[in-house]
């Protein structure tokens, strides 16, 4: 047990058929009640009967979407300028794709070149460092847009957000942990950012698995390989709490990355470096303290050539069943992981 070493980040793999929430818990020594967060199931964020079951009854749902709906009811001028914000970024996010799209085909194209190994490792390095740029200005503008909001309408200072903030401020201050679950991740960091769960959280053990994930390390990515409306490219949505610096995760690659096409990985990795790409299957989890991370336990993280220490399941998880667990060990690779952020240690 390690409890001593608290407080402590852990990320898990996604919950819903094989949950390892409990073992985590056990792990840390964690006994008290868990403030549980389930605001990117949006409306169906009460739906959570399961999850407390599993808690065996030490869940305590922080209510986050349904208190951002009661904020917006009683305060048509913040939901006003809400709705407002978020037409805003969706332009902004609209306009990045286009200019990463044409990025990413030219870095496609150029790969497929033939020239003396120097040229065209010079041009590839050109081609990931246009990528980055325009990574690194939409985040940008996200943050000067966040920060212009804030400025002009001042959310901190309006009744009903205070009013949320200390109630759930008095809940969380009654609970030895946080468990943040996944869903959609944009609405899920939107509500994280009205009641400034960053700064309720700190010093709290923080659980989290994929949309909470994503969206407690330093950038969210939205990613899948092959979805149904057609190919996809990794896009930065926004910065994400910071909670876990020197990470990009990336919850059920068994589905949602070509793990095999290692020229499409190798592109993600660089473009993202010095962070870790951290693939997080079914049954995985790594625990940060404030020393650094344990071992990881089923993650891996995949490396700047394209390959990883991925073994899949033998088959598939057929669609509605349960799924094929990865084995629950230690990674044999240790992982350039840095401790938790220190805005939330503290």
């Amino acid at each position: 047990m390690i409890a001593g070493e608290l407080p402590a980040v852990v990320l898990l793999g996604a919950q819903r058929y094989n949950p390892t929430l409990g073992d985590a818990i056990e792990e840390l020594g964690v006994r008290g009640k868990i403030a549980t967060i389930t605001a990117g199931w949006q409306e169906r964020e009460d739906d959570d009967a399961d999850l407390k079951a599993y808690l065996g009854g030490r869940a305590v749902n922080l209510s986050l979407h349904a208190r951002g709906e009661d904020v917006f009811r009683r305060d048509p001028e913040l939901l006003a300028a809400h709705r407002e914000r978020q037409a805003v970024l969706r332009h902004r996010q609209d306009f990045y794709r286009v200019r990463l799209e044409h990025a990413l085909d030219a870095q496609h194209v150029i790969d497929q070149r033939s020239a003396p190994d120097e040229i065209l490792e010079d041009e590839a390095r050109t081609s990931i460092d246009a990528i980055r740029n325009i990574d690194a200005l939409h985040l940008d503008r996200c943050a000067r847009d966040r920060k212009d909001f804030d400025a002009r309408h001042k959310p901190d200072e309006h009744a009903a957000v205070v009013e949320h903030r200390a109630a759930l401020k008095a809940i969380v201050e009654e609970c030895d942990a946080i468990a943040i679950a996944g869903g959609h991740v944009a609405s899920l960091l939107n509500r994280l950012r009205l009641f400034r769960i960053d700064e309720i959280a700190r010093g709290k053990t923080i659980f989290a698995w994929c949309a909470g994930a994503m969206a407690i390390c330093e950038r969210v990515v939205l990613f899948h390989d092959s979805p149904p409306q057609g190919p996809g490219a990794a896009e930065v949505l926004d910065a994400g709490l910071g909670f876990v610096g020197d990470v990009v995760v990336f919850p059920q690659p068994e589905f949602r990355l070509k793990l095999a096409d290692r020229p499409r990985l190798r592109v993600m990795v660089r473009r993202f470096a010095p962070a870790t790409c951290l693939a997080m299957p079914a049954r995985s989890r790594v625990t940060w303290l404030r020393a650094g991370p344990l071992a990881p336990y089923g993650a891996f993280a995949i490396r700047d050539d394209g390959t990883h220490s991925y073994d899949p399941p033998p088959r598939s998880r057929p669609s509605g069943s349960p799924s094929t667990s990865v084995e629950l060990s230690p990674s044999s690779t240790a992982l350039p992981f840095s401790p938790p952020s220190k805005r939330y240690a503290s």
